[in-house]
């Protein structure tokens, strides 16, 4: 079954010219104009990616990303004039999984949008094992994108929970920025190493104080790891 995307933007020139591009690719596509507009479509149908635009009529991008991450962990890539760091951060911040800034090649657009679906499980290829790893008081589920603490399910980002089990897969290995930009957010992304930062940030408010058996370290001068206070992983 083709794949759906939902494209916001207040420009009709913009939402056709990805409408074209995205369809000769067989996805089927929604539009929206405005940000209420966008809410509304989101809950009609359901789709699998969204492509936001931040300056929108009546409710911006920010606010339609931050509503939308109340319920849903789809995938969002925001698309704007904006190329300020603070926007990117912001975005991120309130839940985006990637960002790419007008004027954009519409070849990059489709890249980023197979890549995105490709890391959260909607790709061509779906691998069967599970994946999944297990520690005191956590559980972090790549197969389903699901991740419980202290026994309860945390609604968390696909690119916050990629991160986490990344790290986690390797515990007590200090991988710098760098590294964690390639090896979970793939060849094909063009942000920089803040991502990370405001990525760890996130995931450090749900996991801070569950255990003292393992924890989310910044390695200074270097990155991050999973250290763990104890050998190997045990069930939760």
């Amino acid at each position: 079954m083709s794949q759906k995307i939902l494209v916001v933007d207040d420009d009709s020139n913009i939402c056709e010219l990805l409408r074209l591009y995205l369809e000769k690719e067989n996805f089927r596509v929604t539009l929206a104009g405005d940000g209420n507009a966008a809410l509304r479509a989101f809950a009609e149908q359901q789709p699998d990616l969204v492509l936001l635009d931040i300056m929108l009529p009546q409710l911006d991008g920010w606010q339609v990303c931050r509503e939308i991450r109340k319920t849903s962990a789809v995938p969002i890539i925001m698309i704007t004039a904006k190329g300020e760091v603070f926007d990117k951060v912001l975005g991120l911040e309130l839940g985006a999984d990637d960002y790419i800034a007008k004027p954009f090649d519409t070849k990059e657009v489709l890249a980023r949008v197979k890549a995105v679906l490709r890391r959260v499980g909607h790709g061509e290829a779906i691998e069967p094992a599970i994946k999944e790893v297990r520690f005191d008081k956590l559980l972090v589920n790549l197969t389903n994108y699901e991740l419980r603490v202290a026994g309860k399910k945390v609604d968390t980002p696909p690119k916050e929970l990629e991160l986490l089990y990344h790290l986690a897969s390797n515990p007590n290995r200090v991988y710098t920025r760098n590294q964690l930009l390639d090896e979970v957010w793939g060849f094909d992304y063009y942000g920089d190493s803040r991502t990370i930062d405001v990525h760890v940030k996130r995931l450090r408010e749900k996991l801070e104080g569950v255990s003292d058996r393992w924890s989310l370290q910044t390695v200074w001068s270097v990155g991050y790891k999973f250290e763990t206070r104890e050998e190997g992983a045990e069930d939760a």
